[in-house]
């Protein structure tokens, strides 16, 4: 079996950084994907697909991530549910990240030059996240 998937889009607000009970980084942002075809109007339609990152990487997405910035996401769609304060039952489809790639330039300009949060930098250059990030 099989859960995957890459997104490649553009933030609609600046990631919203929190932490769980436990002391686990948690940062949720929306990134909006644009389809490849138009609709019947002859207009390019948008996805809106809600994210979530964990840990280090969820740290890392917060401080170089923000509103309108180009970015991707390689991770798992996973939907759960809960129940509101009234007991009605909502469900919940997002993607859990597992590797986010900074797409814009720490300027915002259209160049890459962010750093991966793979562990190599828009170059292949290896980056130790452990470690102070060179720039």
């Amino acid at each position: 079996m099989l859960n995957r998937v890459v997104l490649i889009g553009r933030l609609t607000k600046d990631p919203e950084l929190r932490y769980t009970p436990n002391g686990v980084a948690v940062t949720n942002f929306t990134l909006a994907v644009e389809r490849n075809f138009k609709n019947a109007q002859g207009e390019k339609e948008t996805d809106f697909f809600t994210c979530a990152v964990y840990k280090q990487l969820a740290e890392l997405c917060a401080n170089f991530l923000a509103k309108g910035k180009l970015a991707s996401i390689d991770g798992r769609i996973q939907i759960r549910t809960y129940n509101d304060k009234d007991g009605q039952k909502h469900w919940v489809t997002e993607i859990i990240g597992e590797n986010v790639q900074f797409l814009s330039p720490k300027d915002g300009g259209g160049s890459t030059g962010s750093p991966s949060s793979s562990g190599k930098g828009s170059f292949g250059h290896e980056v130790n996240l452990d470690d102070d990030i060179p720039f």
